[in-house]
């Protein structure tokens, strides 16, 4: 049996994780250790874990996470007001199969965008996919898209979106256009497509940034009265950290 022409083979299906872990077989020895069945199941967990790999790290680069941040990171012995078992019930994903949304809120600095990745990175482990916006960005780059007549495609690329997350929302109040764009986003998701809103700013004071009080009371209706929130308080860990926050 010409064994390189079988990883070849493998390589040419594309089997990569296959290829790879018959090669290790082969150098190691492991193979006479090993039933044909043994061997089978064995390379083809290999394929398995290979392609979910591939999958989550294509769906990571594709979200454009502001933090690498993952769920076994997150600290819960900061006095911060997270409530661990709220977080733990949310790493099953389950409200994203459920079209639930999710508001973090509290000062700068305790760590709420990293809390905001982190339930994006774990939306991607379980195969959802994720898009990461900071809120002016976000509305600058649909008003780009609506001056050069690709507004349609980006709203329906954002509508694909298991998990949006928009970051900073708040931090300067909202023009007719892009309050317009945030109501027909969540518009579209609304109890299909979960969101998750991080911001600095008090729910009280959302109308007031928003701008226009009908407009805000239909975005406040399709995300805010139903959404879970995560309402963190405290110091700027930063001072603590130097960096990202947990």
């Amino acid at each position: 049996m010409n064994n390189q022409a079988t990883v070849e083979k493998m390589h040419q299906m594309k089997l990569y994780g296959m290829a790879r872990a018959f090669r290790a077989v082969l150098n190691t020895g492991m193979g006479k250790d090993l039933t044909a069945d043994e061997l089978i199941a064995h390379l083809v967990d290999t394929e398995w874990d290979d392609r979910r790999s591939r999958v989550v790290s294509r769906l990571m680069k594709q979200a454009r996470f502001r933090y690498q941040a993952f769920f076994e990171q997150i600290d819960f012995q900061l006095s911060r007001n997270l409530d661990k078992n709220m977080m733990l019930r949310f790493s099953d994903c389950g409200w994203i199969e459920k079209g639930q949304n999710i508001i973090i809120e509290g000062p700068t600095g305790v760590g709420k965008s990293f809390l905001g990745s982190a339930l994006g990175h774990q939306a991607c482990v379980y195969g959802f996919r994720a898009l990461y916006f900071n809120a002016i960005k976000l509305f600058s780059h649909l008003k780009m898209a609506q001056a050069d007549g690709s507004y349609e495609k980006e709203l329906k690329k954002i509508g694909k979106a298991d998990v949006l997350i928009v970051d900073d929302f708040g931090l300067q109040h909202l023009d007719a256009q892009s309050r317009l764009a945030l109501l027909e986003i969540l518009e579209d998701r609304h109890g299909r497509r979960s969101t998750v809103v991080i911001t600095q700013l008090p729910l009280a004071k959302w109308h007031e940034v928003i701008g226009d009080p009908t407009i805000a009371d239909a975005i406040c209706d399709r995300i805010v009265h139903s959404a879970f929130r995560i309402e963190l308080k405290g110091e700027s860990l930063r001072k603590s950290y130097g960096g990202p926050n947990q």
